[in-house]
């Protein structure tokens, strides 16, 4: 019986990579994997794929192969010293432009009035910025901010998969819980073994790195 939502004429297509030893062998057809007897660990690529995966996040190898999705396993999780460097990139990128543009303006502005309002409009503005910065950029594909692009690791929800806006929103949004915790909530990553911090455990998201090169 044919996998639902699977397409029987791909299956005789050599599009798996397979990596065998910790080198890419292929590629290979749906029936050499079976003839190879692949398991749910195993790493596999297609050109459709931006990285390698292992068998059992791909959905038509559960469904022909019986495998279960798994959690990601512990050591792919983006360290704290990671995930801080890649807060400070992004503060540097989204903060430096408008603060280099407020500092211009009330150059050229005489009324002190108005360069008080420039200079507290930047506490509204920037958290502002910055939060819609952190969504779009963590639930887009590349599902990761500039500065967490740099760092090589990005978010995504415990199977490994991309998050939705929505999803997004709400782990950007608890990380006010994070900061009135008296950034207890970022210090819970030393503890837990998916180095999840506090916004992290109640939007059910992780932040990974790459696994292979």
């Amino acid at each position: 019986m044919q996998a639902p939502g699977f397409d029987s004429e791909q299956s005789g297509i050599p599009q798996y990579i397979l990596v065998v030893n910790g080198k890419p062998e292929g590629p290979f057809t749906i029936e050499e994997l079976k003839t190879r007897g692949i398991k749910p660990g195993d790493f596999i690529k297609t050109p459709a794929m931006d990285d390698y995966k292992e068998a059992h996040e791909v959905a038509e190898l559960r469904q022909l192969f019986g495998f279960s999705r798994q959690p990601v396993p512990i050591q792919y999780f983006g360290s704290f010293d990671q995930r801080l460097l890649a807060s400070a990139l992004d503060w540097f990128i989204v903060s430096g432009g408008f603060i280099l543009v407020a500092f211009i303006a009330i150059l050229f502005i005489q009324d002190k009035f108005i360069r008080l309002i420039i200079s507290f409009s930047l506490l509204i503005i920037i958290p502002l910025t910055k939060l819609v910065y952190h969504i779009v950029m963590e639930s887009s594909v590349k599902q990761a901010t500039i500065g967490k692009l740099i760092l090589k690791i990005r978010v995504c929800d415990i199977y490994g998969e991309r998050i939705t806006v929505g999803r997004a929103m709400g782990r950007n949004v608890a990380k006010i819980l994070t900061v009135l915790t008296l950034f207890v909530g970022y210090i819970l990553a030393f503890f837990n073994k998916k180095q999840q911090c506090l916004h992290d455990m109640i939007a059910e998201t992780l932040v990974i790195k790459d696994r292979l090169e």
